[in-house]
């Protein structure tokens, strides 16, 4: 009998840990990102170390000088390119732009990702239903990207023509939004 109460009283701690742990969740609304969680009030550099799929991101973020910057208030959106979107370059690009010489061309990609703004999934395709199917979204680093969608499914044109899928939306941030995305978007030549 003991065994059995003790067995049962096991049982509802976990299942209210378990329900402790959703309710944080559901609170949050964010989804994982790289296997790790995605809290609302953790800067968007907070939350990106912690992700599995962003190391190279945070590589470059940290080789160029901006992790204070998108540490900031903000609000920033972020277009996070994945490691495999990094790797889908050509061959020697990342680490070229990883050398010291390279900081400022460096920054030119990585700010071509970062818009000035909190921009989530539903407001993006207000603007581009309010501009006919395609939006002009200027970003930090000067380039602009244009957005588009279907169905669900957010699209973004960099200025070489190359398009980039939001795999993960509105992963809120404390100061401001990230959108997983699977291509590196890259400024005009």
């Amino acid at each position: 009998m003991t065994l059995n109460r003790t067995m049962t009283t096991i049982a509802a701690l976990c299942l209210g840990t378990t329900a402790a742990l959703a309710g944080s969740h559901s609170e949050t609304d964010n989804p994982m990102v790289g296997g790790a969680p995605m809290f609302a009030d953790k800067t968007i550099v907070e939350n990106a170390v912690n992700s599995a799929d962003h190391e190279t991101l945070v590589a470059a973020v940290q080789a160029a000088g901006l992790v204070d910057t998108l540490s900031g208030e903000g609000p920033f959106t972020v277009f996070a390119p994945t490691d495999d979107a990094f790797a889908m370059l050509k061959a020697g690009t990342v680490e070229t732009l990883l050398e010291p010489e390279n900081k400022a061309m460096l920054q030119k990609v990585l700010t071509c990702h970062v818009v000035q703004a909190d921009a989530m999934a539903m407001a993006i395709k207000g603007m581009v239903d309010d501009d006919g199917g395609s939006h002009p979204v200027p970003t930090v680093g000067g380039c602009t990207l244009q957005a588009t969608y279907s169905g669900d499914t957010i699209m973004l044109e960099d200025e070489r023509g190359r398009t980039a899928t939001v795999t993960i939306a509105d992963v809120k941030q404390s100061n401001g939004v990230i959108h997983v995305i699977d291509t590196v978007l890259l400024p005009a030549m």
